[in-house]
């Protein structure tokens, strides 16, 4: 999920602290923004509110069909 980096990045923070935001630890942030892994659902209204943009902002980097 590009979108996180972009946005994360934007308000310049570090993952670590994103992670500290959102409940989690700094490699799922990783992961996050690799495209190893997505966010559970619980967890993309936290990190939207940390990075103050909306879930469809987070979710438009997606291409169709995923």
């Amino acid at each position: 999920m590009n979108q996180i980096r972009k946005f994360r990045k934007k308000r310049n923070l570090k993952q670590s602290e994103l992670a500290l935001l959102v409940g989690v630890n700094r490699t799922a942030v990783t992961k996050w923004e690799s495209g190893a892994a997505n966010p559970r659902t619980d967890k993309l209204l936290k990190i939207a509110d940390a990075l103050r943009c909306s879930i469809d902002d987070l979710l438009s980097g997606r291409k169709k069909g995923k």
